[in-house]
């Protein structure tokens, strides 16, 4: 079964820096789209990036654009998300999440994905 591993959550003041990495296990065909989604205490799960399998094409929340950068390293069935400048808004736990249905684009929508992680912790305080 695909199995998700989050880590590197931790806890930063504002304006500090967070990598967390997601290693995959379980299958061995690769990725459509892989992504990053964050979810706060009462909020909805949300879309931060997400990537075309093959190091294609990125998508970008309005919040993270500009900060965050989403990669990939399909030989280790890895996905990254480097977080500069945090800002106490962005504590959450963050997902990773990826799916393999076929598709043109990698949207930010949590619906779209299959299978996910049980998340890694970030806090920024002020």
């Amino acid at each position: 079964q695909v199995q998700l591993v989050e880590s590197g959550g931790g806890s930063v003041q504002a304006g500090g820096s967070l990598r967390l990495s997601c290693a995959a296990y379980g299958y061995n065909y690769g990725t459509i789209c892989m992504g990053w989604f964050r979810q706060a205490p009462g909020k909805a799960r949300e879309g931060v990036a997400t990537i075309y399998g093959g190091g294609g094409s990125t998508s970008y929340a309005d919040s993270a654009k500009g900060r965050f950068t989403i990669s990939q390293d399909n030989a280790k069935n890895t996905l990254y998300l480097q977080m500069n400048s945090l800002k106490p808004e962005d504590t959450a736990a963050y997902y990773c999440a990826t799916d393999w249905r076929l598709r043109a684009y990698c949207g930010l929508d949590p619906v779209e994905y299959r299978y996910w992680g049980q998340g890694t912790q970030v806090t920024v305080s002020s």
